[in-house]
């Protein structure tokens, strides 16, 4: 059982976001948020599995909260769910720790399948927000890339790749026959050498550079 909780200031949108995740016989609502402040309240008594957060509210906005909360627990997983495409608001939802980000007009079965892939450890981005990134990623310092890379191990790069696709860290540990605290300390230097915020970005990374595991 997924333990979601929903935050969102427009009480329509919310309670039908809550209704939608109710007939999910894997899915389990444990509670409702109206703005920011109270998602971290209710992050650090509840302890859900997935927060599915709204960006824009009032009192304390999505990005600020998601900074908040992965502040105390940086395991987190964190859903984005909000009608803005915008730059600012995507790459700020994304460098503050959010693992996927999905536009309010997409399909209940693909909110559904983006809280699975969270939960699991995985990146979810709608298609336009995966685009938006992957074009900002291939901009800036392409004199530092070759060098960063270089600065990755064999197995390092065979981490980052599996990153790439979709992998999570226990599937990597099993692939590679390393325990799981082994792939989160090559995760951690992985985002450190290229001055990555979290898996996402690694995962997004990984597929601009067209990494492939064994590779």
């Amino acid at each position: 059982m997924i333990r979601v909780l929903v935050v969102d200031d427009h009480p329509i949108v919310r309670k039908g976001i809550v209704s939608m995740l109710d007939i999910e016989t894997d899915i389990q609502v444990i509670g409702e948020c109206v703005n920011g402040i109270e998602a971290v309240e209710k992050a650090k008594t509840a302890k859900p599995d997935v927060i599915v957060m709204d960006l824009v509210m009032p009192e304390m906005d999505g990005v600020e909260a998601i900074r908040a909360i992965k502040t105390y627990n940086p395991d987190e997983k964190i859903l984005v769910l909000t009608s803005f495409t915008s730059d600012e608001k995507v790459f700020a939802a994304i460098e503050a720790g959010a693992s996927g980000y999905l536009l309010k007009d997409s399909d209940p079965e693909d909110l559904v399948r983006a809280i699975h892939q969270v939960h699991r450890g995985e990146s979810s981005l709608h298609p336009q927000i995966a685009r938006k990134l992957l074009n900002q990623m291939t901009r800036p310092k392409t004199q530092s890339v070759p060098a960063q890379i270089d600065t990755l191990t064999d197995r390092e790069l065979e981490v980052l790749a599996s990153l790439g696709k979709g992998l999570t860290n226990q599937e990597i540990a099993e692939k590679l026959f390393v325990s799981k605290a082994t792939v989160h300390t090559h995760v951690s230097n992985i985002l450190s050498k290229l001055n990555l915020t979290n898996r996402t970005q690694a995962a997004l990374y990984a597929q601009k550079e067209g990494l492939k595991p064994g590779t």
